[in-house]
C-alpha cells in the first residue's frame, strides 16, 4: 500500500476520539449512544473502503471528515422518522386509525403513568394477600357501563376486537359451523376479513342470504347438527342501502334459543353512549346489544368508546368462563397499562363525565366553536404574512364507525406561493411535533376540530417557522 494512501487513512478520526470531540458530544446529546456508534462506525468503514479503492483524494477526504457529524446526524434523524411519536392531527378525522385512533383522557393518561412507574396489584388481592384475578375490577365496570345483569353475565378484556372475535369463534365453534349473512362478511382495517378470521379460528363458515337481503328463514334452513354458532357482524364501516332486508337481532336470538344455538354479535365500534347525543346519527350501542339476549358480544375499547386499544367481551357467565379457560386467552390478554386506561375511561361513563373523553368532546364540538378558532388562526397567519382562509368542510368520526355520517366543521386553508400542496404537507410532517393535515383542491387544510385547543398558539408558531423560507 502506498505511503500516500496511508496518509489518507491517518486523516480519518478514531471512533473514540471523535465521540469525545465537540461534534461527537453533540451527537450523543441528540441520539442514543449505541445508534451513534453504529452509524459512525459504518460511515468510517465506508470512507476506508473508498480510500482503499483509490476513490478519494486528500481534499475529498478532509471534506468528508468535516461533514461526518452532519452526515451521521442526518442518517439518524431519517431513521427516527419511523419512531413512535406524538403528532398534531389536523385532518378532521377524529378516530384516525393511522394516527392511533382515540386520544386518551387526562385521567386515563395519569392512571397509565401511575401503574407504569412502579408496581401495582395487577394479579394480587389486597384484601386476602393472595393471587388475584387480572382485570376483575375493569370487567365489573364494563358490566355496569352496559347495564348488564352481573348475576348472570360476565366480561373479559383482550387486546383488540379481532382478538375477541378469534377467541370467541375458536372457543365456541372450533370444528363446527358458524352461520353468517353474506352482507356481513366485512373487511376491517389492514385487510383483515371476517371469513379469514373464521378459518383461523378452526370454525367452518356457512354463508346465508344475499349481499343486500337476508331473512330469518335463511338462518333456519342452514342449521344442521354441526351448527355451533349464529354470528351477527355489525357493518360499522360501510352501509347497504336501497332494496335491503335483515332480521332483527331479537329474531336471531329467539331462533338461537329455540334451537339451542348461541348467538355471537361482533359489534365492532363499542360505543356505550350513542353518538347521536353528540351530533351524529343514531347508532346501536354496546349496551343495546349486551342486553339483547345474545350469548356473547364483542366490541372495541378504543374507537367510539374513546379508550385504549382493546377488545371487550360481554356475555353469559358460562360462555365467558369458557373463553377465559381457552389457552388462547393468555396470548390475547391485555397488560396493566391498558387496564389502567380502560378503568378510567369506563369510570368517566359511570360518573356521567363523558365530556372528559377527547374523542366524544371532538364529536360534540359545535361548528361555530371550530369556526371561531379557525378565524383566530387565519388572522394570526395573515398578520405574519402567510396566506390563509377559513373554509367550510366536513369532518368524519372515522375508525370504521358511523359510515356516511359527517360533522359540519371548518378548516384553515394554507396557500403558499410556488409550492404545491404536497410540498407544503411534506414540510408540515417534518415539524416537531409533525402536523398532519389533508389536501383538497391543491391546498392544505387544517381542520381545527381534531386539534386540541391548547395547541392553537403553538400550531401557529410551528407553521410560521416551517413556511418562513417559502415566503416570496
Amino acid at each position: 500500500m502506498s505511503d500516500a494512501r496511508n496518509q489518507l487513512f491517518r486523516r480519518l478520526p478514531q471512533l473514540g476520539e471523535f465521540l469525545e470531540s465537540g461534534a461527537g458530544e453533540e451527537l450523543l446529546r441528540a441520539h442514543p449512544r449505541a445508534l451513534v456508534v453504529e452509524v459512525l462506525r459504518a460511515e468510517l468503514d465506508r470512507l476506508r473502503e473508498e480510500i482503499g479503492r483509490g476513490g478519494l483524494a486528500e481534499r475529498a477526504v478532509d471534506a468528508r471528515v468535516t461533514a461526518l457529524a452532519a452526515r451521521v446526524d442526518a442518517l439518524l434523524r431519517d431513521a427516527a422518522q419511523g419512531a413512535l411519536r406524538s403528532v398534531i392531527n389536523a385532518t378532521g378525522v377524529i378516530l384516525q386509525t393511522n394516527l392511533g385512533r382515540a386520544p386518551l383522557s387526562a385521567r386515563a393518561v395519569r392512571a397509565i403513568a401511575d401503574v407504569a412507574s412502579g408496581y401495582c396489584n395487577l394479579e394480587f388481592d389486597l384484601a386476602s394477600g393472595e393471587r388475584g384475578k387480572r382485570g376483575g375490577y375493569v370487567e365489573q365496570l364494563l358490566l355496569r357501563a352496559v347495564g348488564a345483569d352481573a348475576s348472570r353475565m360476565s366480561a373479559l378484556v383482550v387486546n383488540n376486537c379481532a382478538a375477541a372475535t378469534l377467541l370467541a369463534l375458536n372457543t365456541l365453534a372450533e370444528n363446527g359451523e358458524v352461520i353468517v349473512s353474506r352482507g356481513e362478511l366485512v373487511e376491517i382495517g389492514g385487510g383483515f376479513r371476517i371469513p379469514e378470521i373464521l378459518r383461523k379460528s378452526g370454525a367452518r363458515l356457512v354463508e346465508v342470504g344475499t349481499t343486500n337481503r337476508t331473512r330469518i328463514g335463511d338462518y333456519l334452513e342452514a342449521i344442521t347438527p354441526e351448527t355451533k354458532l349464529l354470528l351477527r357482524v355489525h357493518r360499522s364501516n360501510f352501509e347497504i342501502v336501497g332494496f335491503t332486508e335483515e332480521p332483527e337481532l331479537r329474531e336471531l336470538v329467539d331462533l338461537g334459543a329455540e334451537r339451542g344455538i348461541p348467538v355471537f354479535v361482533d359489534q365492532g365500534t363499542g360505543c356505550v353512549a350513542s353518538p347521536e347525543r353528540f351530533g351524529t346519527r343514531r347508532q346501536v350501542t354496546l349496551a343495546d346489544v349486551a342486553t339483547s339476549g345474545a350469548a356473547l358480544v364483542a366490541a372495541s375499547g378504543d374507537k367510539l368508546l374513546g379508550g385504549p386499544q382493546s377488545g371487550l367481551l360481554v356475555g353469559e357467565r358460562a360462555v365467558i368462563e369458557k373463553l377465559r379457560g381457552n389457552p388462547l386467552y393468555r396470548a390475547l390478554r391485555v397488560d396493566k397499562l391498558t387496564l389502567a386506561a380502560l378503568q378510567e375511561t369506563l369510570g368517566a361513563y359511570l360518573g356521567d363525565e363523558q365530556e372528559t373523553i377527547p374523542a366524544l368532546r371532538m364529536i360534540a364540538m359545535e361548528p361555530d366553536a371550530v369556526e371561531k378558532r379557525c378565524n383566530f388562526v387565519a388572522r394570526e397567519f395573515d398578520r405574519r404574512g402567510i396566506a390563509a382562509t377559513v373554509n367550510l368542510v366536513h369532518s368524519v368520526v372515522g375508525g370504521g364507525t358511523t359510515p356516511g355520517s359527517t360533522l359540519v366543521s371548518f378548516a384553515v386553508a394554507l396557500e403558499v406561493p410556488d409550492m404545491s400542496a404536497e410540498q407544503v404537507a411534506g414540510r408540515l410532517r417534518l415539524l416537531s411535533p409533525p402536523v398532519i393535515g389533508r389536501i383538497q383542491q391543491d391546498r392544505v387544510l387544517l381542520d381545527m376540530r381534531t386539534v386540541p385547543e391548547e395547541w392553537d398558539a403553538d400550531l401557529i408558531d410551528l407553521i410560521e417557522e416551517c413556511l418562513r423560507s417559502a415566503r416570496p
